[in-house]
C-alpha cells in the first residue's frame, strides 16, 4: 500500500520495499560493525610485532644501504652492502631523514627511509679506531 502525504510531508510507504531498505541498511550496519572488529583483530596482533622506528638526531652518522643504488662494481654481489656514513641533516617526517651526501652524488635525492639507515656505532675501546672508509663513487 501506498500512502501520500501532500500538505506535511512527501513519503511514499511501500511496504515490501521499505522491508528490503531497512534490511539492506541493518546488513550494511552488521557488516560494517564486523569489519571493524576483525580490523581491530589484525592491528593488534600486527603491532605485538611492529618495533617503533628508530629516532636519528641532527649530526649523527649513519651508513646508508646501497640496495637501491647503481654503483659502479659489475656485479652487486661484490660491491659494498653499507655506503660510508654520512651525518643527518634534519629529520623529514617520522620514518625518513635527510642526509648531507657529497657533491659527486647530485643524481640521487638525499632523504631516505629509515629501513636504509643504519646508525654507526662507536666502540668503547680506544684502540679500536679505524679511519672511514674512502668515498664511493657513483
Amino acid at each position: 500500500m501506498e500512502e501520500i502525504h501532500i500538505l506535511t510531508q512527501f513519503t511514499l510507504l511501500n511496504t515490501p520495499a521499505g522491508k528490503l531498505s531497512t534490511k539492506i541498511q541493518s546488513l550494511q550496519q552488521h557488516v560494517k560493525r564486523e569489519l571493524e572488529v576483525t580490523i581491530n583483530r589484525f592491528k593488534r596482533y600486527a603491532d605485538i610485532r611492529r618495533a617503533s622506528p628508530p629516532v636519528f638526531n641532527p649530526d649523527d652518522m649513519v651508513w646508508l644501504s646501497s640496495k637501491n643504488i647503481k654503483l659502479t662494481r659489475p656485479t652487486k654481489k661484490l660491491s659494498e652492502s653499507w655506503l660510508s656514513p654520512f651525518p643527518i641533516l634534519n629529520r623529514v617526517s617520522t620514518h625518513a631523514y635527510h642526509l648531507n651526501l657529497p657533491s659527486q652524488w647530485k643524481s640521487i635525492h638525499p632523504v631516505f627511509h629509515i629501513s636504509l639507515l643504519e646508525l654507526v656505532k662507536t666502540s668503547s675501546i680506544r684502540s679500536r679506531y679505524q679511519e672511514p672508509p674512502p668515498p664511493i663513487i657513483i
